[in-house]
């Protein structure tokens, strides 16, 4: 069974849903995403699942998903894979810990940072 990656919460209204994504996060980056109290709004996600979100290995985004007219299911859910590809593509790219670490001892420096 594949991992969970967009989960569905709830129609607000016609054409309006809002979606959990679940977004992988960089093995050396999860530190900084970590947080023990951190559960998912998705009340059906698993112990595993939690303790995921928790350890930083998985990013929970919650957003709202808006259509204009009737697309058909096909045409959402695609426009659903695009939104987490995109989100996916941000958790990726955003590093502002390149230099984290770095350090000056007085009379040089020692570069840090995670890639």
């Amino acid at each position: 069974m594949a991992a969970k990656q967009i989960i569905i919460l709830e129609q607000l209204d016609a054409g309006r849903w809002r979606v959990a994504y679940w977004l992988n996060v960089q093995a050396q980056r999860q530190s900084f995403y970590a947080n023990p109290n951190a559960t998912s709004v998705w009340s059906g996600a698993s112990t595993d699942e939690n303790a995921a979100i928790a350890s930083g290995a998985v990013r929970e985004v919650v957003d709202v998903y808006s259509v204009v007219g009737s697309p058909g299911l096909a045409a959402v859910e695609a426009a659903l894979q695009a939104n987490w590809a995109n989100y996916q593509a941000a958790t990726d790219a955003y590093n502002p810990w390149n230099r984290y670490g770095s350090f000056w001892d007085g009379s040089s420096w020692t570069a840090g940072g995670v890639s």
